[in-house]
């Protein structure tokens, strides 16, 4: 079994045909499926790998790299419908990457996914004019009514913000509503939201050695049918520091997982609550790694032990 690096060297290697069509490599003449999962409640499917928009990306955003952001979801947008997660507060990650879909033509390819804060760090009201302010700046970098998804951004002042978003849904100017957070003491307050308010989706963080989701969470948001965006699947960058320097089991194959990045993907993807995982990258190469994970076979319920067993075991 091979490394990610080394898979990413194999990568470059074959040119063309792989960045067309990634699981070629790995399935001979037999192309690997795409795996999709229905929003609850729709008959609209989103491949379970997107984009997300912080750490790194951000970064390179920023920097005004803007040809590895064009690199990354000229690749991103080569499954429809991918979803790509963003937020005001990721700097300048929404203007640019607005700015670079639509200079590609691949706007209405992508599941765009932002966000609204607008409240005072540390708790506070939210004031509805500044909401409203940063939605039509949103609106303005996208260039995309409805925009597919906004959420209220770490639970910020919900009882302000959310009812602003279900207006701009019922007016028509966004498809889908939700909120997120990536915080342990604010998982008690999501559950109460998820409890008090009609929700089409939330993101919450989940990974192969954080299943804190699967105790009451998920299985809220299986119940009452609302869609779940994980973050961090990768344990921002503490799953990287343990396998460090270490190989893939021979046994991920069964699963059609190659490289770190997608075993820890199929694992998160193939619980069955999760709608679709947006790990953060600024490179092509991790992004169409990362999209090897959404291709052929998950895990089943008895693999996804194995897999857990094998990673606490490093």
């Amino acid at each position: 079994m091979i490394t990610r690096r080394e898979y990413l060297k194999m990568s470059l290697a074959a040119g063309v045909a792989l960045a067309l069509k990634p699981g070629l490599m790995w399935a001979g003449d037999r192309e690997l499926p795409l795996i999709t999962r229905t929003i609850p409640g729709t008959d609209e499917a989103v491949p379970v790998v997107g984009l997300g928009s912080s750490a790194t990306f951000r970064s390179v955003a920023e920097a005004g790299e803007y040809d590895r952001i064009r690199d990354v979801f000229a690749k991103l947008s080569e499954h429809a419908n991918s979803v790509f997660d963003t937020a005001p507060g990721y700097g300048g990650s929404e203007e640019v990457a607005g700015r670079i879909v639509n200079e590609l033509g691949i706007r209405e390819r992508i599941f765009w996914a932002t966000k609204l804060n607008v409240a005072p760090r540390g708790g506070g009201a939210a004031d509805p004019e500044r909401a409203m302010a940063q939605l039509e700046r949103s609106f303005e970098y996208v260039r995309k009514d409805p925009i597919d998804l906004i959420q209220v951004h770490n639970l910020g002042d919900v009882e302000t913000q959310l009812p602003i978003l279900q207006e701009q849904k019922d007016e028509g100017r966004i498809r889908y509503i939700g909120v997120t957070t990536t915080f342990p003491r604010q998982y008690e307050q999501l559950e109460k939201v998820m409890e008090q308010y009609e929700l089409d989706f939330i993101g919450v963080d989940y990974a192969i050695d954080n299943h804190t989701m699967e105790e009451r969470i998920f299985p809220m948001a299986r119940d009452k049918g609302i869609g779940v965006l994980v973050y961090a699947p990768f344990g921002r960058t503490r799953l990287w520091e343990k396998v460090d320097g270490k190989e893939v089991p021979d046994w991920a194959a069964e699963f059609d997982a190659h490289t770190w990045g997608q075993f820890f993907l199929k694992w998160v993807v193939s619980s069955p609550v999760v709608t679709a995982a947006t790990p953060a990258t600024s490179r092509a190469r991790h992004m169409a790694d990362n999209m090897g994970a959404a291709l052929g076979r998950l895990p089943d319920q008895e693999m996804r032990q194995r897999m857990v067993r094998h990673i606490e075991s490093l």
